[in-house]
């Protein structure tokens, strides 16, 4: 199998918050092996901008640093890290005053794709809009980039949806997940679309229930001050899990174009039941071996803020009215691991009797460690004696599939910021989406503080609160084991 590198236009990316972590360890790297690979021509341009009084050799140390440091395995011809350096530059700049931008604007050329990425927080997210603006940078085909958190609820999600609309179009910006840059997540689209198999059987009437689960062994470290204003709810179900929850819900679009994908995922947000106090558990994480406890790391030994949630969610449409989707995400856990399990009803009738068994399709989706697809499928265990059913895998990883080239895949960083060269916005989230998931979310949490609910405390390395299991367990179901 091989895979194709098709390159972008020359273009000239801006990069706001060049020194800052998500920078060293994501961005830069990932441009740089895109690089590598041939995807971006020679004459396109990147700019660090941030408050540092770093020149550009200096910059372009940090760069290199952060190549070595986070880029990854994947071999490079001796000499193309200098040349990368060679198309990287730097301007210190004042986000909230006019210290660089004139330089910065000296440096943008007008003939080519220009794109700026906001590494920062939202809070800057206006003052730098408005300063592209005030010193001509941006046109009406620029595009801007934006981390989350989009907004911490429906109304700091609109007012930042307003304040970028006064300078940008909605075609202009891309709102990014990284979650809906991995491989398994678009092939998830391809599985479902793209396969004959799949699709008829995708509905309330043939699976029993979905189950997703984003599992981290880590703690909050040093995010504690932010993590405990926000939680695991708004860090991770009211933007990832929600995204994964549309693309396994969503209706076929007309076609494979942004407008047409986003317009079906906001359909399934604005389909989503409000959840009943008892479908949902929240947890705070203890102490392990040599490692603190939840509270402890956030320094403040009355927090109710979660580092995990479970809850059973339901889909107010034809397609799944009464089919629960279990959600679960956590820190300090079993494993780290991402996954959706489709899980299939039973036949309706087993003609191989009692003896046989219950046995039920399984259909897999790990996004990570080891992306790949598992299908459970039952067949006759070998051997003399008779009928013996065993549910047996039928499994690809793309590290099997592909081989070496493996390695050259993309990760989520460096195919979604080359999607914002080509301007795709079909795996970014659109202003709509933001507002609808919040709107969903903020009664979820707004019960939480009216009924002063304390998270259930579970054991850190395990799978979460036992209250977790007990809520799946009464509806006759198991949460799938959380292992790498």
């Amino acid at each position: 199998m091989v895979s194709r590198v098709i390159p972008v236009d020359p273009f000239d990316l801006v990069i706001f918050g060049a020194t800052g972590d998500l920078a060293r360890r994501k961005i830069l790297p990932g441009l740089f092996r895109r690089f590598c690979s041939g995807q971006i021509p020679r004459d396109s341009q990147i700019i660090g901008a941030a408050r540092g009084d770093h020149d550009a050799d200096e910059f372009r140390e940090i760069v290199a640093q952060a190549v070595h440091e986070f880029g990854g395995d994947r071999a490079c011809e001796d000499g193309t890290l200098e040349e990368f350096l060679q198309r990287v530059d730097y301007v210190a700049v004042d986000a909230r005053g006019d210290k660089g931008w004139s330089e910065l604007a000296s440096k943008v050329r007008k003939d080519l794709v220009n794109a700026f990425y906001f590494s920062v927080g939202p809070s800057l997210f206006g003052d730098l809009a408005e300063r592209l603006h005030s010193y001509d940078m941006a046109d009406d085909e620029s595009r801007i980039v934006v981390e989350k958190p989009f907004g911490r609820d429906l109304g700091t999600a609109k007012a930042l949806n307003k304040t970028l609309a006064k300078h940008f179009d909605e075609t202009q910006i891309y709102r990014i997940d990284h979650y809906l840059g991995k491989e398994t997540v678009q092939n998830l689209m391809a599985v479902r679309f793209g396969n004959m198999l799949f699709e008829p059987l995708w509905n309330s009437q043939y699976v029993d229930h979905i189950q997703i689960t984003v599992a981290e062994t880590v703690g909050v470290g040093g995010r504690g001050e932010y993590y405990d204003k926000s939680g695991a709810m708004r860090d991770m179900v009211q933007n990832h899990l929600m995204q994964l929850l549309c693309l396994i819900a969503m209706e076929p679009p007309a076609k494979f174009d942004p407008d047409a994908v986003r317009d079906e995922k906001l359909k399934v947000i604005r389909a989503l039941e409000p959840v009943m106090p008892h479908h949902i558990v929240r947890g705070q994480y203890g102490a392990g071996p040599d490692q603190p406890d939840y509270r402890t790391h956030v320094e403040d030994q009355s927090s109710k803020t979660e580092s995990f949630v479970a809850m059973r969610v339901e889909i107010s449409n034809w397609r799944w009215a009464g089919t629960p989707f279990y959600l679960r995400t956590g820190k300090r856990l079993k494993a780290r691991t991402s996954e959706i399990t489709v899980v299939f009803k039973d036949a309706p009738h087993s003609i191989f009797g009692a003896d046989a068994g219950r046995h039920r399709n399984e259909l897999r989706i790990r996004l990570q460690p080891n992306e790949g697809m598992t299908l459970d499928v039952t067949i006759k265990e070998p051997g003399p004696g008779g009928m013996r059913l065993v549910d047996v895998p039928l499994d690809m990883s793309f590290a099997e599939a592909l081989g070496p080239e493996s390695e050259d895949v993309p990760d989520a960083y460096e195919r979604l910021i080359m999607d914002v060269i080509r301007g795709n916005q079909t795996l970014f989230m659109r202003g709509d989406e933001v507002e609808a998931a919040w709107a969903w979310t903020d009664p979820i949490i707004e019960g939480w503080h009216a009924r002063g609910e304390v998270p259930k405390p579970y054991d850190s390395g395990s799978e979460g609160p036992t209250d977790a299991i007990a809520m799946i367990a009464r509806d006759g179901r198991i949460w799938r084991e959380i292992k790498r």
